[in-house]
């Protein structure tokens, strides 16, 4: 539930590039999007469509040399992160934004315990005794829902099951209560049981804590559980954004049309999955115009010849696509 009308996270016309032999790899060009108090957004995609270079480009974390942040503006919290000295910056991570990576196992330090590791991150930021910071850890521990947690404290990570490491995780990511929380793939490594208790409690402390969130899946079934607004990438690009309820029930791209027709419908067990022909274009030979044209259905030769600009469906609901106006009906 969105809660106020400044944006908290506003991403203006981000590109972030990388420069190989081979040339250069756009990975992220011209995206946009805003992320609300209480909300959560969405970004979801195919592998390599550049949903994850984003999530890595508002923390800064690109690596660079090879990668760069090529031109916009993050505003967070009404400061643009681009413009701030890398010990600001420092601060940024972690305690206002926090982010979440889609396997734990080579996220925590294996020959610390999980304790130390939740325990150096409220020490960094919050600057509490030792005592104070194991107290506060073993409640993050409690909140996410580990059992036993003033004995799980000291466990490192290997002796934990996958679904407990990802707790671990939140917990670790939650405990400076951080305004955004930004989960890249939080559930992929987890099977499907899991996976449901994991979004129900990161939905239950996101409420409880009045946090924004911005989920990075490929898992539309994963949205369809958790997200308020969605913004689909696809080649590096947002090629449609809009409330959940409006890109379930009237989008207008026909790429999400072809991620929505891939989901297995468990009522209907005789109806045939539709894949989406071809695969996502090589980033250093991405086609002319629409660059999701090779792959479309609809396409025109109009689609060859110039990239479409996101075309405003309504208030809040927007497509790359020249022909919205029929796409998917």
């Amino acid at each position: 539930m969105v809660i106020m009308k400044t944006p908290l996270l506003d991403v203006r016309s981000l590109s972030t590039h990388f420069f190989t032999e081979d040339g250069v790899v756009k990975a992220v060009e011209d995206v946009s999007f805003e992320i609300f108090e209480g909300e959560i957004l969405s970004l979801v995609g195919e592998s390599g469509c550049g949903k994850s270079v984003t999530g890595l480009s508002l923390l800064r974390l690109i690596p660079t040399p090879p990668g760069k942040i090529a031109s916009g503006e993050i505003f967070f919290d009404g400061r643009n992160l681009l413009k701030l000295e890398e010990k600001e910056m420092e601060k940024v991570r972690g305690n206002d934004i926090s982010m979440i990576f889609q396997e734990p196992m080579t996220s925590l330090n294996p020959v610390f315990t999980i304790g130390d590791q939740i325990m150096e991150a409220i020490q960094l930021h919050q600057n509490p005794d030792k005592k104070e910071a194991r107290k506060k850890a073993i409640e993050m521990l409690d909140r996410v829902k580990i059992p036993s947690p003033e004995a799980r404290i000291d466990s490192y990570p290997h002796q934990l099951s996958g679904g407990m490491r990802q707790r671990a995780m939140i917990a670790m990511a939650l405990s400076c209560q951080p305004k955004l929380l930004i989960a890249d793939e939080p559930t992929t490594a987890l099977d499907v049981t899991i996976q449901a208790q994991v979004l129900r409690l990161m939905r239950e402390i996101q409420r409880e804590m009045r946090m924004a969130v911005m989920l990075i899946t490929h898992d539309l079934g994963v949205v369809a559980e958790i997200a308020d607004r969605v913004a689909v990438m696809y080649a590096g690009r947002i090629v449609e954004y809009g409330p959940i309820e409006t890109i379930f029930g009237e989008m207008r791209h026909p790429y999400t049309r072809g991620l929505l027709e891939s989901i297995p419908q468990l009522e209907d067990k005789r109806k045939r999955l539709n894949a989406i022909p071809g695969q996502v274009p090589n980033p250093m030979d991405l086609p002319m115009g629409c660059k999701f044209h090779p792959r479309c259905y609809l396409m025109i030769e109009d689609c060859k010849k110039e990239e479409p600009p996101l075309f405003q469906v309504n208030d809040n609901h927007f497509s790359r696509c020249i022909r919205w106006k029929v796409c998917c009906y």
